[in-house]
């Protein structure tokens, strides 16, 4: 069972005593700290499939045309807002 902070209610028994838990958290032992662990290195080494050097070098410049191409594209927006604004303002000021 989970952690709960819903716990029995305060009754004229307990007079007003501290708060007493239902449902009281579990700490987990340093064995399954460890195995945890154990199975995160094992499914990294054994079950996750890497790229190749030539992969993550054909994705890294895939990302850097990408990037120029959106930074290009936003900038042209930016000119195009800039120049419409002044236009707009300079015919009523």
């Amino acid at each position: 069972h989970g952690c709960s902070s819903v716990g029995r209610a305060l009754v004229s028994k307990t007079r007003c005593r501290a708060f007493e838990s239902l449902l009281p958290c579990k700490t987990m032992s340093n064995m399954k700290i460890v195995a945890y662990f154990k199975d995160v290195y094992s499914e990294l080494m054994h079950k996750v499939t890497w790229p190749s050097w030539d992969e993550l070098q054909e994705s890294a410049i895939l990302v850097m045309i990408a990037s120029a191409i959106f930074a290009v594209v936003i900038a042209l927006m930016d000119m195009f807002f800039k120049f419409s604004m002044e236009k707009i303002y300079g015919m009523f000021f």
